[in-house]
């Protein structure tokens, strides 16, 4: 009886959902609106600018860098704290967004876009771990869950919103308006309480860094997994506004909407399902799900399957992604959570980068080979479900 009143006290004290909770959430629908909605345009962008032929750098150039810093985002938010590198991140997306009009050419372009990885690279490490200090142990699937609901809401809404800005208005207003977005996330956290128990000013000796500051080997398991499944991602990043144009359907956002519409509920319900049942077995769901998706997305021939493609897809990152990061937090130590999260985000952000990067160089505007990209995409996911088994199997 007394550990069960002990549990009633203990979840009072500290609620699931709380106002911080909140401004978190909205903060991260409105950092993911604000980038996202530049992406189904970035490639017509890069072309009318002559650069058509480095399409894979849009998405492998921001991925880049946004991994590079992870280890450094990492470090600064287990000893700095959680809040500056979160504002930090949102201040880079406020500053590339009113420079995108100012720089015409494909370099400074270019340049911006591996300027523009900082973003991610900060504010979502820092993300994670502070809703992880914010919430009990036992609720982490489905806090994460609601967290990654909100962020891929504005997935859902960047991209759709990014289009009719462009069909109606011009390349300018798109990027200004990314800006805005930016500067209202920060505006939010900007005076939220830092959850970071034993906090030190910054210095530049933080970026000095050693081997050990870069992985978390405990996490390991869940980031190769990361890894795996984000391949297909920066394949979509890169591929999906050519493939849907050439599909005759006319707002380059349909398919962002389709697969985060279909994701959102999913990602609720497969984090809470997680706290209860455990992460690996649903993980393992996720993974058939989104081979079978990238399957139907790479054979769509009409409007009809490329959208059940995306509600597929959408099923199956839903399950995967809150998954992915909460069996990271599971498995981190607490004292290092922002170094396990940097970890998990490194080969997040390797696999969005190589399959933008791979996925450009092959294509070189053959829709052909955009069918049989996605159908390659499928046979890594289903690579990651062998590795899955194979873990298991061995820690029985």
């Amino acid at each position: 009886m007394g550990q069960i009143r002990n549990v009633i006290v203990h979840y009072k004290t500290h609620p699931v959902y709380n106002l911080k909770f909140g401004m978190v959430c909205f903060s991260s629908l409105l950092f993911s609106a604000s980038y996202n909605m530049l992406i189904p345009e970035l490639p017509a962008y890069l072309s009318s600018l002559g650069g058509s032929q480095y399409i894979g750098l849009i998405i492998a150039l921001f991925t880049f860098t946004a991994g590079m810093c992870r280890p450094f985002s990492g470090r600064i938010t287990d000893t700095v704290g959680r809040v500056p590198v979160m504002i930090f991140g949102a201040l880079v997306c406020v500053l590339c967004g009113v420079l995108y009009p100012m720089l015409h050419s494909v370099f400074g372009f270019l340049f911006l876009r591996l300027l523009h990885g900082f973003s991610t690279g900060f504010k979502p490490t820092a993300t994670s771990a502070y809703v992880a200090d914010i919430t009990p142990q036992r609720s982490w699937g489905e806090a994460i869950g609601m967290q990654s609901l909100f962020y891929s809401t504005g997935m859902a809404v960047g991209p759709a919103f990014g289009s009719y800005i462009k069909m109606y208005y011009s390349f300018d207003t798109l990027f200004y308006l990314s800006s805005v977005c930016a500067f209202l996330s920060m505006l939010i956290i900007v005076n939220m309480k830092e959850t970071l128990e034993s906090k030190r000013k910054f210095s530049w000796s933080l970026l000095k860094i050693s081997r050990r500051d870069i992985i978390a080997v405990e996490v390991l398991p869940a980031a190769i997994l990361t890894f795996l499944c984000y391949i297909s991602y920066g394949i979509i990043l890169t591929l999906i506004p050519d493939w849907t144009t050439h599909l005759d359907i006319q707002n380059k956002g349909m398919f962002f909407i389709v697969f985060t519409v279909s994701s959102l509920l999913v990602r609720f319900i497969a984090g809470k399902a997680s706290d209860k049942y455990g992460r690996t077995s649903l993980i393992f769901i996720g993974l058939i799900v989104l081979a079978i998706a990238v399957i139907v997305i790479g054979v769509a021939s009409s409007f009809i399957v490329f959208v059940v493609g995306g509600v597929l897809y959408g099923i199956g990152m839903g399950v995967l992604s809150p998954l992915l990061n909460a069996w990271t937090i599971d498995m981190s130590k607490r004292e290092a959570r922002g170094k396990a999260m940097a970890t998990m985000y490194i080969a997040l952000e390797a696999g969005i980068g190589i399959g933008a990067l791979l996925s450009g160089w092959y294509y070189q505007n053959s829709i052909i080979r955009i069918s049989q990209t996605f159908l390659l995409s499928s046979v890594v996911v289903l690579i990651g479900l062998v590795y899955l088994f194979l873990f298991l199997r061995r820690k029985q």
